[in-house]
């Protein structure tokens, strides 16, 4: 029996892995769906597994080995890489820099998942930014960190997120605190519009748009915005990167959260009440 391979490190391992559970299933005839329903995960799981978009646990390579009947050697060196693999994420999280790039690795996530949802306490959601917005939040009128054609770059690649609103087997629940919207970006004309664009973005029947009103009482204190992409997978942004977390305590963790901010929203006729006054105080600001 020749030995299991070194633990694993780098894109280059993520991608070996990738393949060889892709590989692994098509030698047994086997469907994703199909392949899902035996190991009890979903078919986007084992999907994003696939294609690379995610790390799987330990737990997730010993239950796939078994449905795809692979003998212990070829066992053992998947679980290596994965143990590598995993050692390396929790090292340095996985952080992405490229402003564009990022937009566009996570379009791919959204392209993946069912089930978007996403808080933000102090911006707006980024599926939900007018163009006049984005370009505030990735660096105009001048920003020592990016150059004017990478701000262009970044707002033409969220705005090609964006079209994932339009698929209609995709649910998003998109929550913001009143907060975020009294964040005065660039001026009043550009948060009015932003602010009906979120309430006409609301009304898609797939897209659940929510705000917590500075006046309702809460015992929560998140500390920053967060997205999550079915149950497997949660991005958290910082001042200088972004990291993706699929550890199953990460992500439970923050599904936890979300779930209890969700209580604490106001969606459907309510949420645009608050909109359209939100909006017309923006209004009035702008012709003073």
């Amino acid at each position: 029996m020749p030995p299991a391979r070194s633990a694993g490190r780098g894109p280059g391992d993520r991608i070996r892995l990738a393949q060889t559970m892709r590989e692994a299933r098509r030698r047994l005839g086997l469907s994703g769906a199909e392949a899902g329903r035996r190991a009890a995960m979903s078919q986007s799981k084992v999907s994003k597994i696939e294609r690379g978009f995610l790390l799987p646990s330990l737990d997730d390579v010993e239950v796939l080995s078994r449905v795809y009947e692979l003998p212990a050697d070829e066992r053992d060196e998947l679980v290596a890489l994965v143990v590598g693999l995993r050692e390396e994420a929790s090292a340095r999280v996985i952080l992405a820099r490229g402003v564009a790039e990022m937009q566009r690795k996570i379009g791919q996530l959204e392209a993946s998942a069912t089930l978007i949802r996403s808080f933000q306490p102090t911006m707006v959601i980024g599926l939900l930014q007018t163009s006049a917005y984005m370009r505030y939040v990735f660096g105009m009128p001048v920003s020592p960190e990016v150059s004017a054609e990478e701000v262009v770059a970044a707002v033409s690649a969220r705005e090609a997120r964006q079209r994932v609103l339009d698929d209609r087997s995709k649910q998003f629940v998109l929550i913001m605190t009143e907060g975020s919207l009294r964040w005065h970006v660039g001026s009043a004309c550009v948060m009015k519009e932003q602010v009906e664009a979120i309430a006409e973005t609301a009304k898609r029947p797939n897209v659940r748009v929510g705000i917590i009103p500075w006046t309702t009482p809460v015992q929560l204190f998140p500390r920053h915005g967060f997205h999550l992409y079915d149950a497997d997978a949660v991005i958290v942004g910082t001042e200088t990167a972004t990291a993706t977390m699929t550890g199953a305590a990460d992500v439970t963790t923050y599904i936890e959260l979300f779930d209890a901010l969700e209580m604490l929203a106001l969606f459907g006729d309510a949420a645009q009440e608050h909109f359209a006054r939100i909006a017309n105080e923006y209004c009035a600001l702008a012709s003073v």
